[in-house]
């Protein structure tokens, strides 16, 4: 019985360590310049998908799985629901989709080389060329 809990006990750790292994620490980032210092999801998200343009998001490619992380962070919405939504507001006119950059480096390039840049990357990747103002739990 003893050994039937131990085995018991490591499977379910293991389990455990390995659920927290491929969720990855996501932040927002903006340009050092910009005056914001800290940010809610549900700001961030407003500027991701077309609420305000306040600032100009910059996003990861369409098939990169932190995309869909953080989008399922910040607004509770898969990757369909995103498009979906930028597409209206392409077709009515009423704004454009965030460019999309290959990989971490671009995202923080673009957001340091833009005032009003707004990205997001893994915490992991920043550096002094941007200012994280949300942490994504």
């Amino acid at each position: 019985m003893n050994k039937h809990l131990t085995h018991l006990m490591l499977a379910a750790s293991f389990m455990t360590s390995a659920s927290f292994a491929g969720a990855a620490e996501l932040v927002v980032i903006v340009n050092t310049a910009n005056p914001a210092t800290a940010m809610t999801a549900a700001q961030a998200s407003q500027f991701f998908l077309g609420k305000s343009a306040m600032f100009t998001p910059v996003d990861l490619p369409d098939n990169s799985p932190i995309r869909a992380e953080f989008y399922k962070k910040v607004a509770d919405k898969d990757l369909s629901e995103v498009k979906t939504i930028w597409s209206k507001l392409v077709f009515t006119g009423k704004g454009t989709a965030p460019k999309e950059m290959h990989n971490y480096a671009e995202v923080k390039k673009a957001v340091a080389a833009n005032p009003t840049g707004i990205g997001y990357i893994e915490r992991s990747a920043v550096d002094a060329t941007v200012k994280v103002i949300t942490v994504l739990p």
